[in-house]
């Protein structure tokens, strides 16, 4: 029995001598994500009040132990008001404070629209959901920068409907502030966007930013894995920008 023993023994010193030696020691996917929450002061949106205008739209955030609404508000020409207001029961829309009736595709869809917005408005606060799953991609840079570059990838139950989608994260090996963001998506035509952040602000001990919205300049001609080589190499063309305006945070005792 001591051979053997002491086999395990070196086994479990050399593990630990390439742990250590490794760029990434003490820093695995979830080390990462937590101190890039921990730094954004996001973990305070999950009891709170938010209101902020995206494009056309006014929207509304509340979310309290759990139960969650989220509102959309849009006003026609004519000055009629549109609420789309997507809770933990599902997705209701009222016109003029009257509810109407959807159809199952329609609150689908509109479900989707105003979480998607949500989602991108408070990262990196929803990496930590059970549906989830992360890969180290190691040290990459950008800009003369280094970052902590983690792929995220989802479970089918509990992911969504877009749980095929890919998404890559870069956060800064310093501070953790999450710089940049891309996703591979596969409904309608598919794509791939890359986000640049901008106009970083802290509201109520929340870091909120813009941001710059890129696309491939041919389709199909961007490896999605190394699609921050393409930002570098100008491959890359803006399309939009992700600006929040007017936003106001309440966090809930």
């Amino acid at each position: 029995m001591r051979p053997l023993f002491h086999s395990q023994i070196s086994f479990w010193m050399l593990l630990g001598l390439l742990a250590f030696l490794s760029p990434n020691f003490g820093l695995g996917q979830e080390s990462i994500i937590d101190k890039a929450i921990r730094h954004s002061g996001a973990e305070k949106l999950k009891n709170a009040e938010v209101s902020f205008d995206f494009r056309e739209y006014h929207y509304i955030y509340k979310r309290h132990k759990g139960r969650f609404e989220y509102t959309r508000i849009d006003r026609r020409s004519d000055g009629t008001k549109i609420r789309d207001v997507y809770t933990n029961d599902g997705l209701f829309r009222y016109v003029a404070d009257t509810l109407v009736s959807l159809s199952e595709k329609r609150k689908k869809a509109y479900a989707n629209s105003v979480n998607s917005v949500i989602y991108f408005a408070f990262l990196p606060l929803w990496l930590k959901d059970p549906a989830v799953m992360f890969e180290n991609m190691g040290i990459s840079k950008i800009q003369d920068k280094e970052y902590h570059k983690i792929r995220v990838t989802f479970k089918k139950e509990g992911g969504g409907d877009d749980f095929e989608d890919v998404f890559l994260y870069w956060f800064d090996a310093d501070d953790y502030s999450l710089d940049y963001l891309a996703y591979k998506y596969f409904t309608g035509k598919g794509g791939m966007r890359f986000r640049e952040a901008y106009n970083p602000r802290t509201i109520d001990g929340v870091r909120i930013q813009d941001y710059r919205n890129f696309a491939p300049k041919l389709k199909g001609s961007i490896d999605f894995e190394q699609i921050d080589r393409a930002f570098e190499d100008g491959k890359l063309e803006e399309l939009s920008i992700i600006a929040l305006k007017k936003m106001t945070i309440r966090v809930i005792p």
